[in-house]
């Protein structure tokens, strides 16, 4: 059975964000538009939303899905990692707020055939758009290469054996799947391991999708453009799914503060209720982040 997609903490993010009529906002990940539905509802009549996804497929989905909204709704197929230009060139200067939802969508674990999830038997791609894909990085790069991206991207405590393991699978068959890469960890780790809540292949895949798509460095290169776009009192509003985007969010967050740029709204991430990830599974490593820019 397919789920359907479940924006995160939508209610936490309508809150802080609260966006008000005719004020412009930009959703620098707008995937099956969950957020932007609310945000656009709410900016009528003569509000804007810029939504970027780098997926083609989900940006033509939104056309259909979002028609009515046509005047109010900008649509970017784009890496946010450009986020100042792309605004620049579609008149989102000085806009109420800026949204992150870090999050995989539920389509590209479900229906973008690219090995996202370790639930489906794909090719081993995980590429968002062109690169270098997670098939050339278990059967090119040298088990120390692939040890280091497993413990710096997945914070994996087996990396070293799971490195080890890749490399004498493929010297007998190259690895081309994703069920052939959930086997490999398989025979690397513990039994225990194995039998914990989280799936034992999680933190190999979390890895792998971070390198071919360079997740950290765009984060790092997005969230000052995101400050600059800001009018003064504009919010920016990032819910991450794991400690090194939510560690990334927080330093920058800390930085600007000191420097007499943002004000931060949550001392502490803003959390999932219990019941909200009983509903959503999805939902339970998320963290929210809300800064104000002076």
């Amino acid at each position: 059975m397919e789920s359907v997609h479940i924006p995160v903490l939508q209610n936490e993010v309508a809150k802080f964000l609260d966006p008000k009529p005719n004020n412009d906002y930009v959703d620098c990940t707008i995937g099956e538009g969950g957020h932007a539905q609310a945000i656009l509802e709410k900016i009528l009549p003569n509000g804007k939303l810029l939504g970027i996804d780098l997926t083609e497929e989900l940006i033509e989905a939104l056309k259909l899905k979002f028609k009515d909204f046509k005047q109010n709704l900008v649509l970017v197929c784009d890496n946010f990692s450009n986020l100042k230009e792309i605004a620049e060139k579609h008149g989102f200067r000085n806009v109420s707020g800026v949204l992150f939802d870090l999050g995989l969508s539920s389509w590209h674990l479900e229906k973008s055939g690219k090995g996202f999830s370790f639930m489906r038997e794909e090719p081993l791609d995980m590429r968002y758009e062109g690169g270098v894909s997670a098939e050339e990085i278990v059967n090119g790069c040298s088990e120390e290469e692939i040890a280091r991206i497993l413990k710096e991207f997945g914070e994996e405590r087996f990396a070293r054996r799971i490195a080890k393991t890749i490399v004498e699978k493929r010297r007998v068959k190259p690895i081309k799947t994703t069920f052939q890469l959930v086997d490999v960890v398989r025979s690397a780790v513990p039994l225990w391991y194995q039998k914990r809540r989280i799936h034992f292949a999680t933190k190999t895949f979390q890895a792998l999708r971070i390198a071919v798509n360079g997740e950290l460095e765009n984060l790092k290169e997005t969230l000052p453009q995101a400050v600059d776009i800001l009018k003064t009192g504009g919010k920016i509003v990032v819910i991450s799914f794991h400690s090194l985007e939510d560690r990334i969010v927080k330093n920058f967050f800390r930085e600007n503060s000191k420097n007499g740029k943002l004000k931060i709204l949550t001392k502490k991430p803003v959390v999932p209720t219990i019941e909200e990830v009983r509903v959503n599974p999805r939902a339970r490593s998320a963290k929210l982040r809300v800064a104000v820019k002076i």
